[in-house]
């Protein structure tokens, strides 16, 4: 199972956040330090401020804020509101045209599995993933230079 990328940027926008608690945080700023086109992180913070995980403020002062404690932020929570789809196989979705439903025993062994990764991510918050130093202080990785062909 892998997250999508909704949710990996959602979580790095929190963590930007909770580690910037004195100040109103930009899209700009936010989207050059983690390196995420600007639309795209435009589109989370949309989505997160949906769900009232952040504050938004317009105008030429404005930003984004936390709307809670991040020790009130439960992972798992978070996860559930930023993935479109946790159905793992076919026959968990609400499309299901998998010819073995019913009499196939997967997908009680894949619901279980996918309650106790969702249990476990409800067991932290976003104060356990918060860096002891600012994303600011990053090193964001130099773009690759593409392979040199011979010929």
């Amino acid at each position: 199972m892998r997250l999508t990328n909704m949710s990996d940027y959602a979580v790095r926008l929190l963590i930007y956040l909770g580690s910037h608690r004195d100040r109103l945080c930009t899209i700009a700023e936010i989207a050059r330090v983690y390196g995420i086109s600007e639309p795209h992180l435009m589109k989370i913070t949309h989505r997160l401020a949906q769900h009232g995980w952040i504050r938004t403020v317009r105008g030429k002062n404005g930003g984004m804020e936390l709307a809670h404690e991040p020790e009130d932020i439960r992972l798992g929570a978070l996860i559930r509101d930023m993935e479109n789809d946790l159905a793992l196989v076919e026959c968990m979705g609400s499309d299901n045209h998998c010819i073995l439903s019913g009499c196939c025993g997967l997908k009680p062994i894949v619901a279980g599995a996918l309650k106790a990764f969702m249990d476990h991510l409800d067991a932290h918050t976003l104060a356990n993933v918060i860096p002891p130093f600012p994303p600011t202080a990053v090193r964001i990785a130099p773009a690759r230079e593409s392979a040199r062909t011979e010929s």
